[in-house]
């Protein structure tokens, strides 16, 4: 087979090595063509989001792809382990013994790419400036933690935080604390359009809608990355078959988002001697959300038979086909703290016995009226049957009457769901850093990103804080398998699976194997050109 291991630095618990054969030399840093990058990925201006590549306002995988070529943080995650390394900043350290103080010294000539100085006072804009605007669908949830920014002098930034954090220079390693001009970009209004301004590896040199993205090299970058190419194409693909054609066609030279599972699996066994795939663990799930406030989900007796019905085994080997595996928490396999709490509470398989006594019990008629919603292209080609499987599932015993809502466009289905707008809908989740935190806090702590009308205090107020006070994130093991014990009694939201990280490329293309981080964006950088394989 053409294929290789693709190494995931940043996995808790996981730990990967190449598979022969697959390394990454050959890459050029200097001229050459671009190497061109298929992506079914969407990225349109609207009303509700004027702003697609601004850090403050944009909160998905899409965008923070753009975010992490282009901008800089202070600190990234490494190529292998799982502590965050300077980037923006020549050192960052606790400055307390409490926790509660974070300082960072910035690298000296720092420049954005249009070549201004940069100071601690952007530093201090960027963040200050994602908490002001705290847009509903950008990231200031993962700053909620912060109290105050101080730049003592013109190189250093001290973060005060309003209890203990461990967690902190993860998210300072996030698109949450990209850098920004603050003579280019607004300090309480989104930066409206498709220009950026940054001092990451690349400057985005032109964007057409619907066509392509060009990143060039940023000339004036100073970081710790080593860039392997000289430009990147990003070219828009509306499915991903014409994706693979043009990927066997040799007109672009890399794909990954979103393949089908057919075309993994294609490509998997070595169908095409031209074309290598690159296969990871990953962290990804998928979930259904349920909306409490519904006078239907919000019985608890609903939502439990609905754990009942639900078969992962058949979704990951029917719809998926083994591309994915069963999820039974919403910590996934490979992150410090996960346990099966839904498998331990529902069973692996379905269960119509159990389903019908909880409903009759809650002294409720049959069929229950479900609306299971459902965003049709930004997670795949692949949803639409996956949930038509799920309807054919909570259906089969008569329990409940299923109608599916297909929806097309992102932004209406975020609007509708934070507006509780959607009784029971479909989410993915790419983790912003490689810890149990970044798989409860979202969802359950202050300024949840899904604006869950479920509200659990015990999480909220005690284990979220609690566990960010434990330096060894073994410490904090027993509060987060709590955490997720009570998701499943409550069960405000329903795991279903896992997915693994794949990237197919011409066999020319080196970098592959540490080209997709943990939140499962592509770092350009990591691509070079060699010599072709076969």
């Amino acid at each position: 087979m053409n294929r290789k291991l693709l190494v995931m630095p940043a996995l808790l618990g996981l730990a990967t090595l190449p598979l022969a054969g697959c390394g990454s030399g050959g890459g050029s840093g200097g001229g050459g063509r671009p190497i061109v990058v298929g992506t079914t990925d969407v990225f349109q201006m609207s009303k509700d989001d004027p702003a697609p590549f601004d850090p403050a306002t944009a909160y998905d995988i899409e965008s923070w792809n753009i975010f992490s070529n282009t901008y800089q943080t202070l600190l990234r995650l490494p190529r292998s382990g799982t502590d965050p390394q300077p980037e923006a900043a020549k050192e960052c350290h606790f400055s307390d013994s409490q926790g509660e103080q974070y300082r960072c010294t910035l690298r000296s000539g720092l420049t954005f790419s249009n070549g201004r100085k940069i100071t601690s006072q952007d530093v201090k804009f960027s963040i200050d400036r994602v908490r002001r605007i705290n847009d509903p669908n950008g990231p200031a949830n993962l700053l909620s933690n912060l109290d105050t920014v101080e730049t003592p002098d013109p190189s250093t930034v001290v973060f005060h935080l309003s209890g203990p954090d461990s967690t902190f220079p993860f998210k300072l390693a996030t698109p949450a604390a990209d850098i920004v001009d603050s003579q280019e970009y607004g300090a309480t209004k989104a930066h409206a359009g498709y220009s950026v301004v940054g001092s990451g590896p690349y400057t985005l040199a032109s964007f057409t809608p619907g066509k392509s993205a060009v990143f060039s090299r940023n000339s004036r970058y100073k970081g710790s990355l080593k860039i392997n190419n000289s430009k990147i194409e990003l070219r828009f693909f509306t499915s991903s078959a014409s994706m693979m054609k043009a990927l066997r066609a040799g007109s672009i030279d890399v794909m990954s988002r979103t393949m089908s599972p057919a075309q993994i699996n294609d490509l998997a066994d070595g169908a095409d001697p031209e074309i290598k795939l690159t296969e990871a663990p990953g962290t990804e799930i998928r979930y259904l959300v349920f909306n409490t406030a519904d006078p239907t989900v919000g019985k608890l007796a609903v939502r439990k038979a609905v754990a009942d019905l639900v078969d992962r085994q058949t979704l990951t080997h029917d719809v998926y086909q083994r591309t994915t595996t069963p999820l039974y928490s919403l910590v996934p396999q490979g992150i410090t703290g996960h346990t099966n709490a839904f498998f331990n509470a529902y069973g692996d398989q379905p269960n119509l016995a159990a389903a019908r006594r909880v409903l009759d019990q809650a002294g409720i008629d049959t069929p229950v009226p479900l609306t299971l919603s459902y965003t049709t292209n930004h997670y795949g080609e692949a949803t639409a049957p996956e949930f038509t499987m799920l309807k054919d599932e909570l259906e089969s015993g008569g329990l409940f009457r299923v109608t599916l809502q297909g929806m097309a466009d992102w932004n209406a289905y975020k609007s509708a769901y934070r507006a509780h707008k959607l009784q029971v809908f479909g989410m993915g989740w790419f983790p912003d850093f490689p810890d149990p935190d970044n798989y409860i806090a979202p969802f359950f702590g202050n300024d949840d990103f899904l604006n869950l009308a479920y509200v659990n205090p015990q999480i909220r107020d005690q284990i979220i804080p609690g566990t960010r006070q434990k330096t060894a994130r073994s410490g904090a093991v027993a509060d987060f398998e709590q955490a997720q014990q009570d998701i499943a009694r409550d069960v405000p939201i329903v795991p279903l699976w896992q997915g693994k990280q794949y990237i197919a490329a011409r066999s020319d293309i080196t970098g592959t194997e540490w080209a997709l981080n943990a939140s499962s964006t592509t770092q350009f950088w990591e691509l070079g050109r060699g010599v072709a394989t076969n």
